[in-house]
Formats: structure tokens, sequence, C-alpha cells
């Protein structure tokens, strides 16, 4: 009977060591414990909850930092409630804006869930994964049912939460209506009876709701896990897909590896930590040799690359992405595929071509792109923004490292 204890708590205590690594807050980690300890001793998997607010119809690896916890979660045994907020997604998650949010439609929140759902599996474990839409529970709530539930939670409480203080000390507007979305997803929580919820550091005050109204609606309240917010390849800002500082989990093979090759030596170990699917000790292994010396930061950051695009597009195409690199970057040769656009033969300003075949986004970014050294015709460095183009068939322009075209004369 000894034996047994000590061996339920040895398999307590390395369940919560996986569950510690890279996390950044856990409320709190006693009851987590117990938590672990009961569905030990009753054999029932601990139910893991994940919000999705389809508002964006991509994953980045920024969001894989959460999902990865889940996937390791789903490795210990437990089952991941996966909630597509169908229902909060026409409202719209105001958690670190400075304005009120349009609110999608419902084929816009269609599109996006469903290719969140797609995206999701590169990552979870589809046969430990529910998948709920929170509309099946929150559509049904009457009036009634909205006015007990707005009476679990003060307006001082909520104006704890950074963005509505910061709003409603500089006089910006709040709608009523925004208030609720702490409050749907608490009672996801309580709908589903979630034992964990994960999230970002800026998720705190949402992941704690659940704890509120769980207690509100006699529940064991669940546990918040907290996950760190990955900076994107400009190593300063959170990696967004508006600031294009992001690698998409759906991008090319090609993209992946090349944008992973572009993440400042300083993140790199956090990427691997987070990211990579690594062991501690392996991740140990590679930081020492970075610091000795041992191990040279470009060899490094390609195992890295080479991880992350197997990871999603799978080992074939990280291998063919990995030699493209080698062959274009280090080699200097072009790549394989470059796309053809076809142009009239008359000469052309270098910015309208830059912008007409989408290697700029506007002609101001394309003269800064020129001025800046990004951009080469036939491999000569062109820098002076009012050049003008001789077009030919397999004149080749290429822009910044990844960027090119085969001109072709229509």
């Amino acid at each position: 009977m000894e034996n047994q204890i000590t061996d339920s708590e040895q398999e307590v205590e390395r369940q919560l060591a996986i569950i510690r690594r890279g996390a950044v807050e856990i409320i709190p980690e006693e009851e987590l414990a117990a938590k672990i300890r009961k569905s030990i001793q009753t054999g029932q998997p601990l139910r893991i909850k994940l919000g999705l607010d389809p508002s964006a119809p991509d994953i980045h690896v920024g969001h894989v930092v959460v999902l990865e916890k889940l996937r390791q979660l789903q490795d210990l045994g437990h089952i991941v409630q996966l909630v597509i907020g169908d229902f909060t997604g026409r409202i719209g998650d105001p958690t670190g804006k400075s304005e009120t949010r349009k609110q999608l439609t419902e084929q816009q929140v269609k599109d996006n869930a469903s290719s969140y759902e797609r995206q999701v599996f590169k990552v979870l474990d589809e046969s430990r994964t529910e998948i709920h839409f929170n509309s099946t529970w929150l559509a049904p709530l009457s009036f009634a049912d909205v006015i007990l539930l707005a009476q679990t939670l003060t307006v001082a409480r909520m104006l704890e939460r950074d963005d509505f203080k910061k709003r409603f000390t500089q006089g910006a507007p709040i709608s009523i209506h925004e208030f609720f979305y702490p409050l749907m997803q608490g009672y996801d929580s309580v709908a589903l009876q979630t034992d964990i919820e994960l999230g970002g550091t800026d998720q705190t005050f949402n992941l704690l709701m659940g704890r509120t109204l769980q207690k509100e609606y006699g529940l064991e309240p669940q546990i918040a896990l907290t996950m760190p917010i990955i900076e994107g390849l400009d190593g300063v800002q959170k990696m967004s897909k508006s600031l294009s500082n992001y690698i998409g989990v759906d991008e090319s093979a090609k993209e992946i590896y090349g944008k992973s090759m572009s993440i400042p030596d300083e993140l790199m170990i956090k990427y691997y930590d987070l990211l990579s699917g690594l062991s501690k000790e392996e991740v140990q292994e590679i930081q020492a040799a970075l610091t000795g010396n041992q191990l040279h930061p470009r060899d490094a950051k390609m195992r890295l690359a080479f991880l992350l695009t197997a990871r999603f597009q799978g080992v074939e195409a990280a291998e063919i992405a990995q030699e493209e690199f080698v062959r274009v970057f280090q080699k200097h040769t072009l790549p394989d595929d470059i796309q053809e656009f076809p142009v009239a033969g008359a000469p052309v300003s270098l910015v309208a071509l830059l912008v007409s075949a989408k290697l700029a986004p506007s002609n101001s970014e394309a003269r800064r792109l020129i001025t800046g050294g990004g951009v080469r015709l036939d491999s000569q460095q062109v820098s002076d923004p009012t050049f003008m183009v001789e077009p030919r068939t397999g004149m080749i322009v290429q822009v910044g490292k990844r960027k090119f075209i085969k001109l072709l004369i229509s």
C-alpha cells in the first residue's frame, strides 16, 4: 500500500514537472496537484480547455506555444476541450484592444472556425480532442439567464482589466456587451465542467473568470494555466499577422524554413524550449553548446528551422526546403520554382513593377526597399527609386532574401 502511495505521488510530481515547463503561472498549483492526484486515483482524465475566438483564419507559431502545452497534457492521458467561439466571436475579445472590436458575421465565424479546426491538428492528437461550439450552450440562454449571469460580477471587478481600465481612464467608449465576453468565456467552463484552462498571459483575467463562475454554480473551480507570449521575427513585438512578424503553420515549407532562419539569435533558445518538441535536457545541451562556442548559431538555427518545418509540413518537405535554402542563401544560386510574371515590353518604373508584382504593398514601401538595398535585377543591386526597367523574358527580380519573380514578355 505504501509503495502504491509513493508511486502515485511520484506520478503527480512527474506530471507537475511537465506542466510547469515553460508555463508562466499555475493558479493555484496546489489545487492542480490535487486534481492530478484524483485523476490518477479514479482513472478519469482531466478536462483541459482552450477557447479559440475565430477572429482570424490562420494559426501562427505564437498560438502553438499554448497548443504544445495542450499536446503535452494529452500525452499525459488527459482530454482537450477545444472551444470554437462561434458565439463569442460575434462580439470579439476586447483583451488588449484600445477600442471596441467590430463584430464578425456568422459566415466569417464559420469560415474561420473551419480553418482553425484543420490547423490545430498539426499539433494536437485528434483522438484526445473534443471540439465544441459555444453557441451550443450560450445561444439558448434566456434574457433572465443572462441577467443572473451578469449579477455574479461587479463593474468595479470588470474595470480591473487593464484594457477596460485604460479606456475608462482615457474616456474612450466601452460598450456594455464587451463586459459579457469574459462572462461568456467563463460560462464555457461551467458548461463543460473544465478542470484546467490555458491561455496566454494576456488572458489571465478571462481564465480566472472561469474559476469565479464555476464557484457560483457550485462546481469545483478550474486551474488557470498561463503560457508566455512569444515575440515575433522582429524580436520585439508579440507575434502577429498584422505586424508581419509571424510564422504561419499553414504556410509553405519554404516560407516556414526561410522565416525560421530570420529568428533573432537571442530568441532561439526560447523558440527551442517552447516550440521544437525537444526535451528540456536536449534544449539545455544546445544552449550550453552555443554558450561554449561549440555550436555555430547558424547551425542551431538551421536545426530549429528544420524541426518547425517538419512539424507543420512533414519531414520530406522540410528536407527540400533546407536543401533550397542552402542552395539559394549559402551557395547563392537561384531557387528552382521562380514564379513567372507577365509584363509588356515597354520600359516600366521599378517602383511600379514591384507593386504590380505584389513584391511590395505600396509605392512608398517599394521606394524604401529600393533605397535600402533590398532589390536586385539579375543579381545586380538597384538603389535608385527612379530606375526604369527595360524588361526582357527571363529577367529575375529579387526583393529581400526570399522573394523572386521571372519576367515574361506578354
